[in-house]
C-alpha cells in the first residue's frame, strides 16, 4: 500500500503501537494527524491538501466505504477557496489583473469569501456582489477581511447578482473574475482536488464521485482528471429536488462570452445555499456536453439538514446544508451499491457558515429541559470574591469629585458587555459621558484600580458594573439604563440635568443588551 493510502488509515496496528503505556502514563495520542508540521511563507499555500475521511457510522451497508473531502480545512473554510486562488492566480499569470486594481465577483458566500482572503493577501481591493437573503455571517466575514459588500433584491436571485456585478466592473473599470464561465475555476480543481482524491485513495479503487453542482468549476475540474485517471469511477452530480434544472433537460443559452441569455425556467428557490443558480453556468453545461456527468441525484432541503446534523452527531464533522446535500444522495445511494464500493463526497464548506439560517433553526440557544435538571444536579456555587482595599477618604475624594465634574460619568470595566450596552445607548441618545475605566492599566499600579472600586462602592452600596452618575447622582447600572428609557423615567432625569440627548431616537433600548442574556427580550428578534 502506497504511504498516501496508508494517511486515509490512520488507525492500523502500526499506528495503534505508537501508544506507549510506561508506569501506567500515557505518553502519546492513539489518533494523532500522520502529516508533518510545515511552515507557510502565505495562507495562500495553505489552500488544498484537505483530508479525505471515512465514515464509521454513517455508511448504511456493510461492505460499502464512505469517504467525505473535507474542504472546511481550507484557511476560509469552504471549497471556494481553491477557486479564489485559481481565478486570480490565472489572472495574474496572463495578465488579465493590473497591480492594485479592485476585482469584483458575485457569490453566495463562500468564493466572496475566499476572494477576499486571496485578494488581502495580495493586496487587491475587493467587492462582493450578494443577494440579501444568504446568511449574514457570510457579509461578515467578507467585511472583517477588509472587503466591501453589495446587497441585491433577493427577488432578482443569482442572476441579478452577476448582471449588478457586471455593471459595477464596467462603470470603474474593476476586474471581475466570472467565476461561473472562467476555465480557471474548473482548471484549478483538475490540478488540485481531482489529484488529492486519487492520491489519498492510492489503491484502493475509487467507483463513485458525488459533488453538487454551483459554479461547476469542481464538477468540471475534478470530473475531468478522474476520466483520465480513474475512468471506470462513476460521476454523481447533485441538485436540489425542487430545482432540477439539469433533470429537466431545458438548456441555458449564453452569450459569446459565457454569461447566460436568461434566466432558467425550471428554477425556483431552495434551502441549499451555494447550489442550481437560476440558470445553468457555461462551467456546467460544458461538463455535461464533455459526458463528465453520469448520474444526477436529487435532494431536499430537509433530507440535507438531517444529514448534515446526523453528519456532526454520529461522527464529529461539521459541515453546512451543501455538504449534507452532497452525502444524503450519496447515503441513500449506498444503500444499495455493490459489496466492495467506495465513495467519495465533497463537502463543500464548515456549518458555520449556516448559524442565521434553517440549518440551525431547531438548534436552541437556552439550555433545555433536560439540561437545566443536569445543571440543577449540583449547587452551582459562586467563586470567591476578591478582597477590595480598604477605603481612604482620598479615595472617596476622587469619585465624588469626579461625578461632580461631569453631567454623566460611567463607572467601568474596560470589556464588560453591559458596560458597552449603557454606552451604545448613550451614544444612540448623543449623549456625552465621562468614563472611567476601574480596571484600566494605568490603575494597576499599587492596586489603584481596586482601590476607586472600594471607594465607589462605599458610595453606591452596589457592587456590579457599570454604576452611572447623573447631576452627581447615582442613578443606576445598564439594564436601570434601558428600562428606564422604555419607561420614559431616564428622559426627564436628562431634562433636569440639562443634558441635551436625541428626541429622535425611536429604538428599543434593549437592542445594546448582551445577546446571550436569557432575559434579553430581543434576543430571539
Amino acid at each position: 500500500m502506497s504511504e498516501a493510502a496508508a494517511v486515509t488509515h490512520p488507525l492500523t496496528p502500526k499506528n495503534a503501537a505508537a501508544v506507549k503505556q510506561e508506569g501506567g502514563a500515557m505518553t502519546a495520542l492513539k489518533s494523532q494527524n500522520p502529516l508533518p508540521a510545515c511552515r507557510h511563507e502565505s495562507i495562500l499555500t495553505t489552500v488544498g491538501k484537505t483530508p479525505l475521511v471515512k465514515l464509521n457510522r454513517l455508511s448504511p451497508k456493510e461492505g460499502v466505504d464512505l469517504y467525505v473531502k473535507a474542504e472546511a480545512f481550507n484557511p476560509m473554510g469552504s471549497v471556494k477557496d481553491r477557486l479564489a486562488l485559481g481565478v486570480i492566480e490565472w489572472a495574474e499569470h496572463h495578465g488579465h489583473l493590473q497591480p492594485g486594481q479592485t476585482v469584483v465577483e458575485a457569490s453566495s458566500g463562500n468564493t466572496g469569501i475566499g476572494l477576499a482572503m486571496v485578494c488581502a493577501a495580495k493586496g487587491y481591493p475587493y467587492v462582493c456582489v450578494m443577494a440579501e437573503s444568504f446568511s449574514i455571517e457570510r457579509r461578515k466575514l467578507m467585511r472583517f477581511l477588509g472587503a466591501k459588500v453589495i446587497l441585491t433584491n433577493p427577488a432578482h436571485k443569482a442572476s441579478g447578482m452577476l448582471i449588478k456585478c457586471q455593471e459595477l466592473a464596467e462603470k470603474h473599470g474593476w476586474f471581475n473574475t466570472h467565476q461561473f464561465s472562467n476555465e480557471a475555476n474548473a482548471w484549478v480543481h483538475s490540478q488540485t482536488t481531482g489529484p488529492e482524491i486519487t492520491e489519498a485513495m492510492g489503491e484502493v479503487k475509487l467507483t463513485d464521485f458525488f459533488c453538487a453542482w454551483g459554479t461547476g468549476g469542481t464538477l468540471q475540474g475534478v470530473a475531468r482528471h478522474l476520466r483520465a485517471a480513474s475512468p471506470e469511477t462513476k460521476i454523481h452530480c447533485c441538485e436540489p429536488d425542487n430545482a432540477p434544472l439539469l433533470f429537466s433537460g431545458a438548456k441555458t443559452e449564453y452569450q459569446e462570452d459565457g454569461r447566460f441569455k436568461e434566466p432558467h425556467p425550471v428554477w425556483r428557490p431552495h434551502l441549499l445555499q451555494g447550489w442550481a443558480t437560476d440558470f445553468i453556468p457555461k462551467l456546467v453545461s460544458d461538463a455535461v456536453d464533455a459526458g463528465y456527468v453520469d448520474h444526477i441525484r436529487h435532494v431536499g432541503g430537509d433530507s440535507a439538514h438531517a444529514t448534515s446534523r446526523a453528519l456532526a452527531q454520529k461522527e464529529g464533522i461539521f459541515t453546512g446544508t451543501s455538504g449534507g446535500g452532497v452525502l444524503s444522495c450519496a447515503v441513500e445511494f449506498a444503500k444499495t451499491a455493490p459489496e466492495g464500493s467506495a465513495i467519495v463526497c465533497i463537502l463543500a464548506d464548515t456549518g458555520e457558515r449556516y448559524l442565521s439560517t434553517p440549518l440551525f433553526a431547531d438548534i436552541p440557544a437556552d439550555m433545555t429541559a433536560e439540561e437545566k435538571e443536569i445543571a440543577a444536579s449540583t449547587p452551582s456555587a459562586p467563586p470567591p470574591a476578591i478582597t477590595l482595599p480598604d477605603v481612604t477618604e482620598g479615595n472617596v475624594k476622587f469619585v465624588n469629585d469626579t461625578n461632580a465634574a461631569h453631567k454623566v460619568v460611567v463607572w467601568s470595566l474596560e470589556y464588560c458587555e453591559f458596560c458597552w450596552t449603557i454606552f451604545g445607548l448613550f451614544k444612540a441618545l448623543g449623549v456625552e459621558y465621562e468614563v472611567i475605566n476601574v480596571d484600566a492599566f494605568k490603575y494597576a499600579k499599587d492596586n489603584q484600580g481596586n482601590k476607586y472600586r472600594a471607594a465607589l462602592c462605599s458610595v453606591t452600596d452596589c457592587k456590579t458594573f457599570p454604576q452611572c452618575f447623573i447631576d452627581g447622582k447615582f442613578f443606576g447600572g445598564a439594564a436601570d439604563a434601558c428600562m428606564k428609557w422604555k419607561s420614559k423615567e431616564l428622559q426627564p432625569i436628562l431634562e433636569a440635568a440639562g443634558i441635551e440627548y436625541n428626541k429622535d431616537y425611536a429604538g428599543d433600548a434593549f437592542e445594546f443588551l448582551p445577546k446571550w442574556m436569557s432575559q434579553n427580550p430581543l434576543r430571539s428578534k
